[in-house]
Order: C-alpha cells, then structure tokens, then sequence
C-alpha cells in the first residue's frame, strides 16, 4: 500500500499452536478530521483520511449545513498535526444557522454520528419524504449484495471498515465508499454522488453496517428512496424510514432479507399491485 492509502502496516506478535513469531499486520488508518465552515469550526469527526472532499459534501448536506451542492462553493482539505481540517465555504443565503451555539461540543467518535449535538431537537429534526420512482429488478438485492462484498479493499486489508455503496436498480454496484466510522462512510457516498448532480431517485444505498437513526435520517434527507443494511435495524430508524417514505430493509443475507417499510418498490416481495397510500411528491 501507499501513502494516502487508509491503511498503515505495523509491527505485532502472532501467536498460534503454541508458538509465537514477529509479524506485521495492516490497520486502518483513523484520524480526528475538523470542519469548518465559512472559517468558523463546527465538528470534530474520526474517520479515515481519504475521499475527504466527498465526506465533506456528503456530511454538509446529509446535517443540513447546506441545503443543495450549489451552496457549497469551495472545499479545501489540509493536513495539521495528526489530523486534517476540511475548511468549507457555503453560501451565506443557506438557510442554517452556523453561530457559536451550533457548534459541536464534542468530537463525533467512529462510531457515532450525532456525539457533540448540543439539543435534543438537532438530534430528532425529521427528513422529507422521498421521492417515489425507484423500482428495483428481481434478485438486485441479492447481486448488490455479493458484488460489494469483492469491493471493499480497505476491509480485505484491514478487516475493521465500513462501506457505503450505490447500486442501480439491477442491483449492480457503482461507487463504494469506505470508512471506520458506518455514517463517514455513508456520508462519503452520498458527497461523491452530490458532487456529480448523480439522480438519487435512480438507484439505492447498501450498506454493510446495522440501520441506526442517522443512517436513515442521512439517506432520506438526500432523497435515497431504498436503504439496505447488512445488519439490524433500531426500531427509531424503521420507525422513522416509515415516516420519511423511504424502503429500509435489513439483515441482507445470502437468499434472505427483511423488508420493514414501504415495499412497493420491490415488487419481487409479490406485492407490487398494493398502492402505496402515501405517495411521495418529487
């Protein structure tokens, strides 16, 4: 591996049958990164140090710090001291309040994507309703599913990493994004699409992580109208998938999964010919 990689090589002890011998072993690389916006900071994020324009993208719009990629006018990326700072220029007619009591107080851990909210109501402010639109071919879960599992480098290495990916509604995959942290990854996903004006209503997120709050709450805010998770469910993120009209299924296994709102955008459930009682403006 390189530089710039995600990854660093360390050395360690490997002890099997009774015997001990030097090794050295991969490890993904995690770091405090900081955002800024308009020169002002605002988090604190570990995560690991690549695609960190995408993250920055992804993390402005999916915490609604910027309403549409157009109000992000620069993203500059440096590295300090063992971490990196993204400064973000966003539009001084986005409609959020950037002051000193936004800020986050503490750092967002790997595993966490809400540490350091300051109020109850950043933490519960509810997404739109998704579009309607997207209907997915028969087995697309399934394919998506055994496809990502071949496009995940820095977790062949490291064997400690999330992915993100965005598949077409055949199930084939086309974009991945990795991160130690499930939400820096997704968010990662979600600013590398953004950046390209990509149609969210035209495909759908899997990711190989359980489906917690944010997960949801990031996917529908950008308009993803199916999220499908390796893992389980919270019962907050099924309840707010229900609200926000998007499809959520979960535990995405070989020949298994389970569908825990609006499955009318898989028809191959059997239930194609059931109106959706809510149907989503675009």
């Amino acid at each position: 591996m390189t530089a710039g990689s995600g990854l660093v090589r360390r050395p360690v002890l490997v002890r099997q049958d009774g015997r001990t011998r030097e090794a050295e072993d991969w490890l993904v690389e995690e770091a405090p990164v900081e955002l800024r916006y308009n020169g002002m900071a605002f988090a604190v994020m570990m995560a690991t140090p690549l695609d960190l324009e995408d993250f920055a993208y992804g993390f402005s719009l999916s915490e609604e710090r910027a309403a549409r990629p157009d109000d992000i006018h620069g993203v500059r990326v440096r590295a300090r001291d063992a971490g990196h700072v993204i400064d973000i220029a966003v539009s001084a007619t986005v409609p959020v309040n950037l002051s000193p009591d936004m800020a986050r107080l503490l750092p967002g851990r790997s595993g966490c994507g809400l540490c350091g909210n300051r109020q109850l109501e950043d933490v519960m402010r509810p997404a739109p309703p998704v579009p309607d639109g997207l209907v997915l071919a028969p087995g697309a879960l399934e394919r998506a599913r055994e496809a990502l599992a071949h496009g995940q480098p820095l977790n062949a290495s490291s064997g400690a990493v999330h992915a993100a990916a965005w598949a077409s509604p055949d199930g084939e995959i086309l974009r991945v994004r990795e991160d130690v942290g499930r939400h820096n990854a997704l968010d990662k996903l979600l600013g590398s699409l953004a950046r390209e004006g990509a149609d969210l209503r035209e495909g759908f997120v899997l990711v190989t992580s359980r489906a917690s709050y944010e997960m949801v709450t990031k996917a529908a805010r950008l308009g993803v109208g199916l999220l499908a998770a390796i893992s389980a469910p919270t019962a907050l993120a099924v309840e707010l998938a229900r609200a926000s009209r998007l499809t959520l299924v979960a535990f995405l296994r070989p020949g298994r999964h389970v569908v825990y709102t609006h499955p009318h955008r898989i028809p191959a459930l059997g239930l194609e010919a059931a109106p959706n009682p809510h149907p989503a403006t675009t």
